[in-house]
């Protein structure tokens, strides 16, 4: 990726994910260019939003390597994960967003590898006895994407200081995933 075209896509990403409405001409001037230099490196909002996407898959890939999601206690591993990808939760909540990215046949397959080692995490969390087993690991993957989607708008809104991101989000995914000491009882109908 050339550098003018990742300034590009991470002014677009910006804007974007404080304005997820917005024309390409004002992503053309959130990124200092001309909507006809945007036009040439990106055919319309499609293909602008499908580079995001590959921006975004290469940040979370990133993100898990250095994540090491392997090593030590799941919970670590988790708290790790979640303090990696925070740089970027800005982009992948407006990616979260984006329907057109998870539906019909276009999907892009490395969505599935990103949630399957993240789901990883989870079963040995949960093979570990760490965190709850009658929640499913794709169920917490899928938590884990609304929180940090969540706790990125709730930051960029200044409802949340961003220096409590990473703490926020595991712990409140820890309080819910964490096995109990003792079983809980269901109350029966």
């Amino acid at each position: 990726m050339t550098v003018e075209r990742d300034q590009v896509l991470r002014s677009a990403a910006a804007l974007l994910t404080r304005k997820s409405t917005a024309t390409m001409d004002e992503v053309a001037r959130a990124a200092g260019i001309s909507r006809a230099t945007l036009h040439r490196q990106f055919a319309g909002r499609d293909a602008l939003v499908r580079a995001l996407e590959a921006l975004g898959i290469a940040e979370c890939e990133a993100a898990l390597e250095a994540a090491r999601p392997d090593e030590g206690p799941a919970a670590d591993a988790l708290r790790r994960l979640v303090a990696e990808v925070e740089p970027h939760a800005p982009l992948l909540a407006f990616l979260y967003t984006e329907n057109q990215l998870f539906e019909g046949e276009e999907q892009n397959g490395d969505w599935a590898a990103i949630d399957e080692r993240i789901a990883a995490l989870f079963r040995r969390g949960q093979a570990s006895g760490e965190f709850r087993i009658d929640l499913t690991p794709a169920w917490l993957t899928e938590a884990l994407y609304g929180l940090l989607a969540s706790g990125a708008w709730a930051v960029a809104e200044g409802r949340v200081a961003p220096k409590d991101f990473t703490h926020m989000i595991v712990e409140l995914l820890l309080g819910g995933v964490r096995r109990p000491d003792a079983p809980a009882r269901r109350k029966e109908a």
